[in-house]
């Protein structure tokens, strides 16, 4: 048995979310404060015994608390739920428990169970807030319902958790309604007792070396772990004599003991070979042993030097406690032989605090392994939890299957009619729904599973961090993503405040992205080259300004819907805005160039010639250069600019390094300045006098 789906209403950021849950691990992700922490915290705040708050009501419930005091409507009053879904084997022994649980169940795979905390007594609350807070004359009073539901106690003095069953039942022969019937207090406790039990690995570990009250030190952890989990010597027979040994035996006995678990922990990427090992050793008596009269020691055997715990890193003090925690909540669930709970959960809050890369990209794995040697050594090799891992590591994602990502995004509420201001909600996405489209791209049809092949392995090797940024910004090359910070600098200062996350992925695969990208409602931004070619015959490379030359870019064909250059250049910048995509597209465009008195209107097709192009006036002067001699004519110079550029000789990444090193000021191609002050406007609109101010101040300098 395992839970399948999770809803969640009303809850912080999560206003109505759905959640489906894998089989071993789910991983959540998402930009800062998208709703990932509050997706395990309301777990926590039902099943994990913390008391709700007042706060912990989304922020659009606020005025419903209010309007209950105006208005005395009690069906305003609100209600944080949360239902769980569980996906039961008919063969499997947790059936007959379920079925003996929720005898009237109709659906012999699902069963759900939906707690919701609301106000038990909406009259006795009234009365209690008018008595301490009477409406004067004029009907005010000094504090709202919602602040008088903030002081301390009243929350939960007015609230309770009520218990449903749920059932999905068809309504029409498609549609599917979900049923409720309350249970009893104590029978929805039981019940849910029954079902599932939930552990937290938190992000605030704090593992020091100190025994202050926000730390945790790895000897107190293990001894935690031994005194629940492991089998304990015979004080009364042997503590003399281990006492006078010097604790000798003592210190064996927990070698003993530990061996399985510090044999496992050797393998999960540190120490590394070179590292000292692990020992546990008994300082004092076996009454008072691993409760603050042990130690920790990191043992060099070759030298027999020993140090302590303090000295080792905060990374790998975070992996050997995380695992300690995850074996330990799974040995309890096993080793529960009573009514144990059908479902373990086990969320792990930012495990990559600390953790370099590569331990990163292993900790899924090496969690696994603890968990399958905890289940192989209580003979339940097939009795595992399920994980939940919220991160904000790329790394961790690129170790997972695509599928078993669920992104959490912010939004504004629901019925916000403008989509201005902070966004105080959170939609999830399950990437296992995503589905490309079948697309067509030079007369040669793309199936959705050859486009999701390259998604998946494009995300792996490269940019898992598109799941924590506010916008995507697709560029060519190597040369546009040195250059970007830089021009972002020069033309769009306010985007340095957000999270970018820059692809490289050629005017060849830019448009794969589109659909991923609309599924999970990221804005972006493509910044790709014209790449002109000539108009008949092979589609060799020719200069952009050849009559009925073609473009070979697929992106620009199929997101712009066009195959010419005349016809590219012709769109403006309006066309290039894609609104409901939420997409801008920016390639080169005719550029006025004046040298001295002589000026023409010159066409580039790639990004190193436009800023050639915009930066005419430093390449005669020396300030920058392109490896050649820039001719005195400008339609010379055009062509030898163009052949420079296109020759396998001309080091693009050079030029790059060497615009960046340029001491004097340079332009930022315009194409590239009008695409960044979209996304600019997009993400970090200014307001509407600030704006005025600003264009008046450019006008008045044109």
């Amino acid at each position: 048995m395992r839970v399948s789906r999770v809803a969640i209403r009303n809850f912080r950021r999560l206003e109505n979310v759905q959640i489906d849950i894998e089989e071993r691990e789910s991983i959540f992700v998402g930009p800062n404060n998208s709703g990932k922490t509050s997706a395990t915290a309301i777990f926590r705040c039902f099943l994990g015994g913390r008391d709700f708050k007042i706060h912990d009501f989304s922020v659009a419930r606020m005025v419903d608390f209010d309007a209950f005091a105006i208005t005395g409507d009690s069906g305003r009053l609100p209600k944080i739920s949360l239902d769980l879904w569980f996906t039961i084997d008919p063969e499997s022994i947790a059936f007959g428990r379920v079925f003996t649980l929720l005898p009237k169940l109709s659906d012999f795979t699902r069963v759900g169970i939906r707690l919701s905390y609301e106000v038990e007594d909406a009259k006795k609350l009234r009365q209690h807030y008018d008595a301490a807070y009477p409406p004067n004359e004029d009907g005010a009073r000094d504090k709202a319902l919602s602040q008088f539901l903030a002081l301390e106690g009243n929350l939960g003095r007015h609230c309770v958790v009520r218990y449903f069953s749920l059932d999905e039942k068809s309504q029409d022969g498609t549609s599917l309604e979900i049923v409720t019937s309350e249970l009893d207090s104590d029978e929805g406790k039981r019940l849910l007792k029954n079902l599932i039990r939930v552990e937290f690995v938190d992000a605030q570990r704090n593992i020091n070396d100190d025994d202050s009250s926000r730390s945790n030190r790895l000897s107190s952890a293990f001894a935690a772990f031994y005194r629940m989990n492991l089998e304990h010597i015979d004080h009364a027979a042997n503590a003399h004599s281990v006492i006078d040994a010097n604790n000798k035996q003592l210190t064996e006995h927990y070698a003993e003991q530990f061996a399985p678990l510090i044999t496992l922990i050797k393998h999960l990427g540190v120490p590394s070979i070179n590292d000292r090992e692990l020992r546990i050793i008994s300082s004092l008596s076996p009454e008072t042993a691993l409760r603050g009269s042990t130690e920790l020691l990191y043992v060099d055997p070759s030298l027999q030097h020993d140090l302590p715990e303090l000295y080792n890193g905060l990374g790998f003090k975070n992996l050997i406690y995380m695992a300690i925690q995850a074996r330990h909540f799974h040995s309890q669930w096993v080793m529960t032989t009573e009514n144990r709970p059908l479902c373990l959960m086990i969320f792990i809050e930012e495990p990559e605090v600390h953790l370099h890369a590569q331990v990163q990209q292993t900790f899924i794995s090496n969690i696994w392994q603890v968990i399958n040697q905890s289940a192989k050594s209580a003979c339940e090799p097939d009795l595992v939890p399920q994980l939940v891992v919220t991160t904000h590591s790329s790394h961790i994602m690129e170790a997972v299957d695509f599928e078993k990502v669920r992104y959490f995004q912010r939004c504004h509420t629901a019925g916000e009619t403008a989509a201005i201001g902070i966004r105080n909600a959170s939609v999830v996405r399950s990437l296992r729904a995503f589905q490309p489209e079948t697309e067509t791209i030079d007369g040669k049809l793309v199936a959705p599973s050859e486009s999701l092949v390259f998604l998946k392995r494009y995300l792996r090797l490269t940019h898992c961090d598109l799941f924590f940024a506010d916008a995507a910004i697709l560029v060519e090359g190597a040369v546009e993503k040195l250059l970007m910070p830089s021009m972002i600098e020069r033309v769009a200062r306010r985007l340095r405040t957000t999270y970018l996350t820059i692809l490289e992925v050629g005017g060849a695969y830019a448009h794969r992205f589109e659909g991923l990208l609309s599924f999970l409602n990221i804005p972006y931004l493509v910044i790709t080259d014209l790449d002109s070619v000539a108009p008949t015959g092979y589609p060799s490379a020719c200069r952009a300004d050849v009559v009925g030359a073609r473009t070979s870019n697929a992106s620009l064909k199929k997101l712009c819907g066009q195959a010419t250059i005349a016809d590219l250049i012709a769109l403006t910048p309006a066309d290039k805005q894609h609104v409901a995509k939420d997409r801008c597209i920016a390639f080169q465009t005719d550029i006025l160039v004046t040298d001295g008195t002589a000026s023409a209107t010159l066409r580039p097709r790639t990004l190193e010639e436009a800023i050639v192009y915009e930066n005419f006036g430093l390449l005669r002067s020396g300030a920058l250069s392109i490896g050649i001699p820039i001719q005195a004519l400008l339609d010379d110079a055009y062509q030898s600019v163009y052949d420079r550029i296109k020759s396998d000789s001309f080091k693009k990444t050079d030029f790059a390094m060497d615009i960046l090193a340029c001491t004097e000021a340079w332009n930022v191609p315009g194409y590239i300045a009008e695409g960044l002050k979209w996304l600019e406007e997009r993400l970090s609109p200014l307001p509407t006098a600030v704006a005025e101010t600003e264009n008046a101040v450019a006008m008045e300098g044109g």
